[in-house]
């Protein structure tokens, strides 16, 4: 059981909290309420845990989309942003969109309030009210078993399908589409019955070959495909057909299909459960002509041909940034990686890589170090040994992941055994995290790490700080269960420096840290080491790192995690503090987060002064438990839009700017440099 209810302890209300996404929620009360726990299933949406209380009035002091239906799931009423809503006596179930999906049920009269801040839930009389959460934590749906053999292959992933909770464009939500079954290789294949595709309404045919096999699947599953082999690629539905040739090319034209169907699945759901104002939609309606309804309750086969009829550059303007493209080399073990990469829908592609000596990457670093005198991170002198590195092309993702053998400059180094670690974790309380300063000289790091990790005082934070660890010591703090770890020492190609010696992360046979931040050079082979060992994603060094861009750096990243960002975004953000940034990359599973975010999403805010104005971009990311589809209200809208990537700039006064920046604490870049909204004074800028 991952989600429970307890009574608040120093005030009326109950706490929800999500131990295995490390998410909470608190619903406030007039009166002190005991919770008491009921049977899930009376709620007509899908709900892990529930209880029942008796109260006339919930406040959620958080801003949250708020969606009345009726008994049987039917939309009565939305309230997205500020607004108010009164419905007479009758039974309501109210679906709040917080970080752990809430459902509310009673039987009573209704008035919904939803402000900057809160949203309140007030009922005729006090009510005994049913109150559900569900997870956003996906677990795979089975194992599949493959050979080596191509079409084997094909059949394992043609298994990914019968994930998706749903084939209505409702799967484009995150939440409705389920992780598809892990592979292993083995002797023979086996796809339990359970995952056996009944009669596909859509096949795509490759060749039986790797380079073909890798790039279509987050396709096939998205579609439900099933996967067959063919000399030509292409997809085939109920007489419909689409060459998967064009001019972009084999991978080009599949991604450009999982982009367009994904895109406009998330525009036509709008007919059905969630009928919001989406801007897309607006976009989209002034260059396809589209009925929307029609196309709704459509097929499959129906609803890819429309949307496939549509050149792809009428609409490429308006799809989301898209969360992650991943190259991955076609050797027979990478395919144990697909299932990983196909629940996030990231575009894969097969490596085109070229080498980029270590020398090339270390300039900047060099510059710094020879400009005042600075120390390194290091306990030998620079430069140090070469490694091999590969820079592939850049792609029109907001992450990019490398999934073979060395590492690429400037994206995260996938490995199975990190998404592997994340299915196996276990649920956790308290946020545990731990600083170790090994060397008195950094301290500066250390203070702002200690002041800032942990200051959400909604959050069940537990942060301690270790100074000049022994080798015994160290190892207990990397094998004890702690959430994540941020280290501030030095490291070098034997392991970590002790006050007594050398700790080698490769001599642990299993470590209890998830995620962690190793500011020390070199540190890529001890991070690598984690994750073999047991831990989900890191943020490591490829090479020596200055001191003084070594804290900026830091420092960055503390702040933005603490404010929910994801590794891979932390780091994005981060790492143009300094020259040395190239010198970063994330090692595992980059979407892991240590805290939820204030609202929706992370925001990453630039502000471009224009006379008597101010322009605003913003960007969001996404990362954890939440995934491409979700929807977002910014709190100064009137409508929804597609969360990841960036939303339309505003135009402000230096008033209305100012009253932005109050609604939440985010970072902001002005003119290269990363500042917070609390801290900036808008009459000086």
């Amino acid at each position: 059981m991952t989600i429970s209810f307890d009574s608040c302890e120093n005030e009326a209300g109950i706490v929800i909290r999500d131990a295995m996404e490390r998410r909470t929620c608190t619903l406030r009360t007039p009166n002190a309420v005991r919770p008491v726990a009921t049977d899930p299933r009376s709620c007509c949406f899908p709900v892990d845990e529930a209880v029942v209380i008796s109260t006339d009035r919930l406040t959620l002091s958080a801003p949250a989309a708020v969606y009345v239906r009726d008994g049987n799931g039917a939309m009565l009423s939305s309230v997205e942003g500020i607004g108010c809503e009164k419905l007479p006596a009758g039974t309501y179930s109210i679906e709040l969109c917080t970080p752990i999906k809430l459902y509310v049920v009673a039987e009573t009269e209704l008035s919904v309030t939803a402000s900057f801040d809160r949203v309140v839930l007030e009922f005729g009389s006090e009510t005994e009210t049913f109150v559900g959460g569900r997870s956003s934590h996906r677990h795979p749906a089975g194992t599949v078993t493959t050979t080596s053999d191509p079409v084997d292959m094909m059949a394992a992933i043609s298994a990914f399908g019968p994930a998706l909770k749903t084939t209505s464009p409702e799967r484009s939500f995150p939440t409705l589409r389920g992780h598809p079954p892990t592979i292993e290789l083995g002797d023979e294949l086996h796809v339990p019955d359970n995952l056996r595709l009944a009669e596909a309404d859509i096949q795509i045919e490759v060749p039986p070959e790797y380079e073909f096999i890798f790039p279509v699947a987050p396709l096939a599953y998205y579609l439900g495909a099933e996967l067959v082999p063919g000399n030509v690629p292409r997809i085939l539905a109920d007489g419909f057909e689409h060459q998967l040739r064009s001019a972009r090319g084999f991978e080009g034209e599949v991604e450009r299909v999982l982009k367009q169907a994904f895109f406009l699945d998330c525009v036509t759901r709008t007919e059905g459960l969630y009928p919001v104002d989406l801007h897309e939609r607006q976009q989209v309606e002034s260059v396809v002509d589209f009925d929307f309804e029609r196309l709704y309750h459509a097929s499959l086969a129906e609803q890819l041909e429309a949307y496939l009829s549509v050149p792809f550059e009428c609409i490429e303007g308006f799809v989301p940034d898209w969360q992650l493209t991943t190259h991955v080399a076609p050797t027979v073990e990478n395919v144990e990686m697909l299932p990983f990469l196909v629940d996030d829908l990231a575009v894969i592609r097969t490596p085109q890589a070229v080498e980029v000596s270590t020398s090339a990457v270390q300039v900047p670093a060099v510059k710094e170090f020879v400009r005042g005198g600075d120390t390194t991170r290091s306990t030998t002198e620079m430069p140090s040994n070469p490694r091999s590195l590969v820079g592939p092309a850049t792609e029109d993702s907001l992450e990019q992941a490398w999934v073979g053998e060395d590492a690429r400059v400037g994206a995260s180094k996938a490995t199975a055994a990190a998404f592997r670690n994340r299915l196996e974790r276990a649920p956790a309380g308290e946020i545990d995290i731990a600083v170790v300063c090994n060397d008195e000289q950094m301290d500066e790091e250390r203070n702002l790490a200690d002041s800032v990790y942990g200051s959400r005082d909604e959050l069940p934070f537990d942060v301690t700080v270790h100074n000049d660890l022994t080798v015994t010591e160290l190892r207990s703090i990397l094998e004890a269960e702690t959430q994540f770890l941020h280290y501030i020492g030095h490291i070098d190609e034997s392991g970590f420096e002790c006050a007594d010696g050398i700790l080698d992360a490769r001599t642990l046979d299993t470590v209890g840290v998830e995620a962690f931040l190793l500011n020390a050079c070199q540190s890529y082979e001890q991070g690598m080491a984690l994750i073999d060992a047991g831990a989900v994603g890191g943020v490591v060094t490829l090479d020596d790192v200055i001191n003084s861009g070594a804290v900026r750096v830091g420092k960055a990243m503390v702040r933005l995690l603490n404010r929910g960002f994801p590794l891979w975004a932390a780091l994005d953000i981060a790492r143009d503090r300094s020259l040395i940034g190239g010198q970063y990359i994330v090692v595992g599973d980059g979407s892991v987060d240590m805290v939820q975010t204030e609202s929706a999403v992370a925001l990453l805010f630039e502000i471009k002064p224009k006379g008597n104005v101010f322009e605003l971009e913003r960007k969001t990311y996404i990362g954890g438990a939440d995934g491409l589809g979700g929807i977002i209200k910014p709190q100064t809208s009137d409508k929804m839009f597609l969360t990841s990537g960036s939303l339309p700039t505003m135009t402000l006064s230096a008033d209305e700017l100012e009253d932005h920046l109050a609604l939440e604490n985010v970072p902001v870049s002005i003119d290269g440099q990363l500042m917070w909204s609390v801290d900036i004074d808008v009459a000086g800028l």
